[in-house]
């Protein structure tokens, strides 16, 4: 089932088209990456979600009903890039206060926020006042407030933004408790190596466009390339074109591109019948950075001819 469907949105500020016609689904439970460049209208699209603006043309579908942000907006949690905390205030007494916000009971509150500050080792902040903070430290009180009141949906800009590896990967497994146990969430970043290691679905944007969207795994074997690295020991003879082009050959690895229509079986076979011990063999898939600048270049190239012309 799909928590949001989003149909043909458009989003418009003066001449510029931050977001034109844009659609596609993100299914509950699961953790969907939303990617693009500086400007691609990522926040634009994410403030639509939110209700905090209204799309010009277009429909944002919630649980299978059209988004009403007085009756939805308690069920979302935005966890915004820019810190959104008020610096003079303590950090306890402003996780009640954000709690409350969201409709929590401050008996409710107290005890969420017990559970979380005990998991995320922050007893001993309750009463430091939020200018206090390192930027780590901050980014961790905001996550728990972003995710206290229990939300369906998940929105998370830049979670890791100065975390500490330790901190960074404590962070990730609460992520991914949150999505096992029910909440959908929306995960935004420019590291594509966190969105591939964390993401089930990703979609991605670039000057108000989607360019593609669907499961990581899909996409990369999409763009993949038929590229292969196979170590070998032993000496061959004069390696046949007819089946690869090598692309960098070093001592015992070879990297080819297998021809259109080989198999792995016959490259395989190939390399047995020269009598060689064969130690490694594995695909050279494709990482999401690459896939992401390439697609991103090439959009944008496209959109420049087209305005030229």
């Amino acid at each position: 089932m799909n928590l949001i469907e989003l149909h043909q949105l458009k989003k418009h500020f003066a001449t510029q088209k931050a977001v034109d016609d844009i659609s596609f689904n993100i299914k509950e439970g699961s953790i969907f990456g939303l990617l693009g460049p500086n400007g691609a209208g990522k926040t634009t699209l994410i403030r639509m979600i939110t209700g905090i603006f209204l799309p010009d043309s277009g429909e944002i579908l919630f649980n299978g009903k059209k988004f009403n942000p007085n009756d939805d907006v308690s069920k979302i949690g935005y966890m915004p890039e820019e810190r959104g905390l008020y610096k003079k205030m303590k950090v306890g007494e402003q996780a009640l206060y954000l709690a409350q916000l969201k409709g929590m009971s401050r008996g409710d509150a107290m005890k969420n926020l017990t559970k979380w500050f005990v998991k995320l080792e922050m007893e001993s902040w309750w009463n430091k006042k939020v200018e206090d903070l390192s930027k780590g430290m901050s980014q961790k009180l905001q996550f728990v407030t972003t995710v206290l009141h229990q939300p369906q949906l998940i929105i998370l800009d830049e979670p890791f933004s100065g975390l500490d590896p330790v901190n960074a990967n404590l962070i990730k497994e609460e992520i991914y408790t949150l999505a096992k146990n029910g909440a959908t969430i929306i995960f935004s970043t420019h590291r594509m190596e966190q969105v591939e290691e964390i993401c089930d679905q990703i979609a991605l944007i670039n000057t108000g466009k989607k360019i593609l969207d669907g499961t990581v795994h899909q996409v990369i074997q999409d763009f993949k390339e038929n590229i292969y690295k196979i170590g070998i020991d032993g000496t061959y003879e004069n390696l046949n074109p007819s089946l690869f082009t090598i692309i960098q050959h070093k001592q015992n690895e070879i990297k080819l591109k297998l021809n259109e229509g080989i198999t792995t079986n016959q490259l395989l076979q190939y390399f047995i019948n020269q009598q060689v011990s064969i130690r490694s063999f594995e695909e050279e898939l494709p990482s999401l950075n690459d896939i992401f600048i390439k697609l991103v270049e090439n959009s944008s190239a496209s959109r420049t001819f087209l305005q030229q012309n």
